[in-house]
């Protein structure tokens, strides 16, 4: 809840400068999305560096699973209430971003085994959503 609240006083000082920056509205959405999964992430960092991968993967996944999981249901419940069109749509690069993630995820956790190329590839895969973002 905390962290929810500094993202929310955050919010501004991120806004003006990602516009004194140029850059696309959307990378306010992510900066937001990488405060709020901070705390969580840095407990899977810490516990992957000491080799503890199920608690790494615990920890970010259940995290993200988390915010997701809370935040469509209640977008889509005001939504409804206050009678206004929800667009959850994603532009085609998106789109493909997201099932290539999903696919490759699906090969990373279904061999019980992790390797630093599956992890370097989800990392490129998050580096093109971050240029894309910034570079439309």
């Amino acid at each position: 809840m905390v962290v929810i609240l500094l993202a929310k006083t955050l919010s501004p000082a991120v806004e003006t400068a990602v516009a004194a920056a140029g850059l696309p509205q959307t990378v306010v959405g992510v900066v937001i999305a990488m405060v709020v999964l901070l705390p969580e992430g840095l407990t899977a960092v810490k516990a992957a560096g000491r080799n503890r991968l199920q608690t790494s993967l615990n920890a970010s996944l259940g995290s993200a699973l988390a915010s997701i999981g809370l935040t469509i249901p209640i977008v889509g419940a005001v939504s409804l209430y206050l009678d206004v069109p929800l667009v959850l749509g994603l532009p085609p690069e998106a789109t493909v971003l997201l099932l290539l993630t999903l696919f490759i995820s699906t090969i990373t956790f279904a061999t019980g085994r992790t390797t630093i190329l599956q992890g370097g590839v989800h990392l490129v895969i998050f580096g093109i959503f971050l240029l894309l973002t910034a570079v439309p």
